[in-house]
């Protein structure tokens, strides 16, 4: 982690803390993250943020590590990882990331 700037914290009335972070991905990651607002939105019966759909992976990352380390079964959890995928020109993977988001790709 480089030592540019602590970002803030804030707590919030439901016992949890919020940190804004600025994260560079590659457009399969936003993409895999827009499929799990979608899942995470079908499941939930409302619409769902991209920051709704990390901090549910991560809760759920975070839970299966626990049950892992406690000798547990870790309920079942989505990879996380994107698969390789040949090299293509960024403004095509952008546009072929867009239309996996918007179920059209």
């Amino acid at each position: 982690m480089n030592d540019r700037v602590t970002p803030p914290i804030q707590a919030l009335p439901d016992g949890e803390a919020e940190v804004s972070l600025v994260l560079h991905l590659p457009w399969e990651d936003i993409a895999r993250l827009g499929q799990e607002a979608g899942r995470l939105a079908a499941q939930m019966q409302r619409p769902v943020t991209l920051d709704e759909a990390v901090s549910h992976r991560l809760r759920s990352a975070r839970a299966a590590a626990h049950a892992r380390s406690s000798g547990e079964q870790p309920a079942a959890v989505a990879p996380a990882s994107v698969s390789s995928l040949p090299a293509r020109p960024p403004a095509e993977q952008a546009r072929q990331a867009i239309d996996r988001i918007n179920g059209t790709g």
